[in-house]
């Protein structure tokens, strides 16, 4: 995850401090030692829509082997022996388990910050008021297009509509919400119409996806945008983040899933403010790129324990037989081992990078995607061989 506001800015949010805070003595591999990372629970794989991207690839039916309350409950104080800073409860679409609202409250109990990802087509002034009655940090909620092309990308009608009445609602209470964007070829034009719509609703934050051929969306790899393309949704964001700083708007605005997004902007500072790009390398240095599997986990409806949502063929072990902690720290499976310290394993143009200090590699589960070989560049890496620090 890229904080676009930080690096332009300087601004400093929640997130910035798990992102950009320096390693100090006892941490070890983007974590603190003795401390957990992030954690996405995919607590269901049931979701009442059909997304053309999903990476889990749900359906509106009951599913197999999902971790009851009592198992939810279990798993949930493991992570907080283990430390855990924030659990993030996604789906599928999370709001259809019944007992959501008592596991995201345990979690709390348990000193664990918890975040809800969403459609946000179930959100009710009621469920936005118990929202934050138990303390959810925040709301993400997911729009991927204005109208109707959302609704063509969530496969269901008035879609956008029941979407954005939660976010109201969420709103109405003061409960923190955010929308969530993943970009591809048929709504990547939308994101001026994206941005005026976070400035008339007033929605403090944005996080923009880039896709990941993962579930669903490896059905979508011919759908995914070029290199120039994702140079002109960059400009986009970085227009707009600038944009809404001149004017006096507080807005958090992110970009997820390709950490060449930080070296763009590096790049772009080196040009406008030599300093702040001064200070953007270090923080991306200090943030060390992709951290699959060493400061963000996934564990899935059925308690397989992932380096993150994308990668569901590599499972390291399953809660509901092993303590979080000890599958997490577990370096006998080569890949969650390989990726503690995956430079000396990363192939192709990553391999010899001048970047890479920066980006990690990037993300794996493309490179496995196209190549087969999870150690292979990532094909969504946009840098020119200048922008990478090639003479």
């Amino acid at each position: 995850m890229i904080s676009v506001t930080k690096l332009l800015l300087n601004n400093e949010h929640y997130g910035d401090n798990l992102r950009y805070v320096k390693e100090a003595k006892g941490t070890q591999h983007g974590t603190t030692q003795g401390r957990g990372p992030v954690v996405v629970w995919n607590c269901t794989r049931t979701c009442n829509l059909k997304c053309i991207h999903c990476y889990s690839s749900s359906e509106n039916k009951q599913y197999p082997d999902e971790m009851t309350t009592a198992e939810g409950k279990k798993f949930i104080d493991d992570l907080a022996e283990f430390n855990v800073p924030v659990i993030l409860f996604s789906g599928g679409e999370p709001l259809v388990r019944e007992d959501l609202l008592e596991l995201a409250a345990y979690a709390k109990s348990k000193g664990i910050r918890s975040t809800i990802s969403t459609n946000g087509t179930l959100i009710t002034p009621q469920m936005a008021q118990s929202f934050k009655d138990i303390g959810i940090s925040y709301v993400g909620i997911s729009l991927d297009g204005i109208g109707e092309n959302n609704d063509r990308f969530r496969g269901q009608k008035g879609a956008y509509e029941k979407a954005l009445r939660g976010i109201r609602n969420c709103m109405a209470v003061g409960q923190k919400v955010g929308l969530r964007f993943t970009i591809n070829k048929h709504n990547y034009k939308d994101l001026d119409d994206i941005f005026k719509l976070v400035e008339e609703e007033n929605i403090p934050r944005i996080c923009f996806y880039h896709l990941v051929y993962s579930g669903r969306g490896n059905e979508m790899i011919k759908e995914d945008i070029t290199h120039e393309e994702t140079k002109q949704v960059m400009d986009k964001i970085i227009h707009w983040t600038n944009d809404f700083h001149d004017r006096g708007l507080e807005k958090e605005i992110l970009t997820v899933d390709n950490h060449c997004d930080g070296i763009y902007i590096y790049e772009y500072l080196k040009g406008v403010d030599p300093e702040q790009a001064a200070a953007v390398a270090e923080l991306l240095r200090t943030n060390g790129g992709n951290r699959s599997g060493i400061a963000i986990g996934r564990v899935d409806w059925a308690g397989n324990v992932h380096c993150d949502q994308f990668t569901p063929d590599h499972t390291f072990g399953n809660v509901k037989e092993r303590k979080f902690a000890d599958i997490w720290t577990d370096m006998t499976h080569p890949i969650l081992g390989g990726l503690k310290n995956r430079k000396p394993l990363l192939k192709g143009k990553c391999s010899t990078c001048p970047r890479v200090d920066m980006c990690n590699g990037n993300f794996r589960a493309r490179a496995e995607a196209i190549t087969g070989d999870f150690w292979e560049t990532d094909p969504a890496c946009y840098l020119t061989d200048k922008e990478r620090g090639v003479e």
